[in-house]
C-alpha cells in the first residue's frame, strides 16, 4: 500500500469513528480531526509549492547557463568575423597605398622635361588671387582712359 491507500483508509476510520463516538465527545473529536486535517493540507500544499518553485529554480539556472553558452558562443563569432573584415580592409588599404605611392611616383618623376616644365606653371598657394585682388567695377578702365594713337611718343618728340 503506497502513502495516498494509507491516508484514504485513514480517513474513512476517522469518520466511522466520528459517527460511533457519543454526542459531548463527537464535537472534540470532530475539531481536533478538522485541525489535523487543515495541518495535513497546509504541509501537503506548502510541500508541493516548495517543490515546484525548486523545479522553476532549476529550470531558470538551466535557461540561464544555456543562454549564457550561446552569447558567449555568438560573441566568438562576431569576434571572429569582425576579425576577418578587419583583415579584408587592412588588405586592401594597403592595396591602395600602394597604388597611390606608385601614382605619386609617376607624377614626380622628373625623367620628362616637360613634365618638369609643366610643374613650373602651376601655380602655388600664394599665387592664387583673393577676392580682395580682383579689380571692382570702378576700377575697370573707361573709354576715356584709353590711349590713342595721337597719345603715342614718336622717335622725334
Amino acid at each position: 500500500m503506497d502513502k495516498k491507500d494509507v491516508e484514504k483508509a485513514a480517513l474513512k476510520a476517522g469518520k466511522k469513528i466520528v459517527e460511533h463516538t457519543p454526542e459531548p465527545v463527537k464535537e472534540k473529536v470532530e475539531e481536533k480531526v478538522k485541525e489535523k486535517a487543515k495541518e495535513k493540507f497546509v504541509e501537503k500544499t506548502e510541500g508541493k509549492l516548495q517543490e515546484k518553485a525548486n523545479e522553476a529554480s532549476e529550470k531558470l539556472q538551466e535557461t540561464k547557463e544555456k543562454n549564457a553558452q550561446k552569447v558567449h558562443g555568438k560573441g566568438e563569432e562576431a569576434k571572429d568575423k569582425l576579425q576577418d573584415v578587419l583583415l579584408s580592409v587592412k588588405d586592401k588599404l594597403s592595396d591602395v597605398k600602394e597604388a597611390g605611392e606608385n601614382f605619386q611616383e609617376k607624377v614626380s618623376s622628373s625623367d620628362d622635361k616637360e613634365k618638369s616644365k609643366n610643374k613650373r606653371k602651376i601655380k602655388g598657394v600664394n599665387q592664387i588671387k583673393k577676392a580682395t585682388d580682383i579689380k571692382s567695377s570702378t576700377k575697370i578702365k573707361s573709354s576715356n582712359d584709353i590711349k590713342s594713337s595721337t597719345d603715342l611718343k614718336t622717335m622725334g618728340s
